[in-house]
């Protein structure tokens, strides 16, 4: 049975009371996918009420603790919650059930807690530092395990597009596809790390994440045994958290095949 602390309840509660509308949101989406204007003015419509809804949940439930989205300035030290309203909204705009709710508490460079939420599959990860990462079950919780795979022949591998950066991606794709055989590319890196600490997938490469968008993912890896490195990193056997968050460029897996999915990017 997992041990949740009444902080993590907060986080949970907040994140699922503020999802009941984007719920409501996405099955509109879904019925305006033959009007592109329509449905480009309802996301951003959906996106502003979304996070404005975070921001009032977290601020009644833990009024004292700072929430940054990701347009907004990291704090470089001290207590906040780093919140992404809709990570996947390419996906949400096109009626793709692919986005989640990302929300985790950071204390300076340490993560504490997080939770990764898909309001149109009801499907909740979470994890607090030191407890274990887990999936949300009706009766009990599932303890979440990064998967045993050694070797990258036949490893699923998540890839996020460089935004600014063809050649990078390039790169990354075209070794991916010919040390692993297969790709995915999801546009939502919270839920591509929920899926590494599930055992659903390999390991995942994201450069140019923001940390909105990672950090409660980054502490699900780490909490289900899995390692999470900076792409640039001489050394992968040791990780550097901090030089992660503050880079945005990371890599994920389990110990066994970080080394090896650091070789997509030589």
């Amino acid at each position: 049975m997992a041990y949740i602390s009444p902080m993590l309840t907060n986080i949970v509660t907040a994140v699922k009371k503020a999802s009941i509308n984007l719920n409501r949101d996405f099955s509109e989406i879904e019925r305006l996918q033959n009007s592109v204007k329509g449905s480009l003015d309802f996301t951003r419509i959906a996106f502003d009420k979304i996070q404005k809804g975070l921001r009032a949940e977290f601020g009644r439930i833990l009024p004292t603790i700072p929430a940054v989205m990701p347009t907004d300035k990291v704090p470089q030290n001290g207590m906040f919650l780093a919140i992404s309203g809709i990570e996947g909204l390419a996906n949400f705009a096109h009626g793709n059930p692919e986005f989640a709710i990302s929300a985790a508490l950071v204390d300076g460079q340490t993560i504490l807690a997080g939770v990764v939420y898909n309001p149109a599959r009801d499907e909740l990860f979470f994890a607090e530092k030191g407890k274990g990462a887990y999936k949300e079950g009706f009766r009990s919780h599932e303890r979440l395990r990064v998967a045993a795979r050694a070797e990258l022949d036949g490893a699923l591998v998540a890839v996020k597009p460089a935004a600014d950066d063809a050649e990078l991606t390039a790169k990354i794709v075209n070794n991916t596809v010919r040390l692993c055989r297969d790709i995915r590319v999801s546009g939502a890196v919270a839920l591509d790390l929920a899926y590494v600490a599930a055992g659903k997938l390999d390991g995942v490469i994201a450069p140019g994440t923001m940390l909105a968008s990672m950090a409660a993912g980054v502490l699900l890896v780490k909490e289900a045994g899995g390692l999470v490195l900076d792409m640039e990193q001489e050394d992968t056997r040791t990780e550097d958290l901090s030089r992660v968050l503050n880079s945005g460029n990371l890599m994920a897996a389990s110990f066994n095949l970080s080394q090896k999915i650091a070789r997509i990017l030589k």
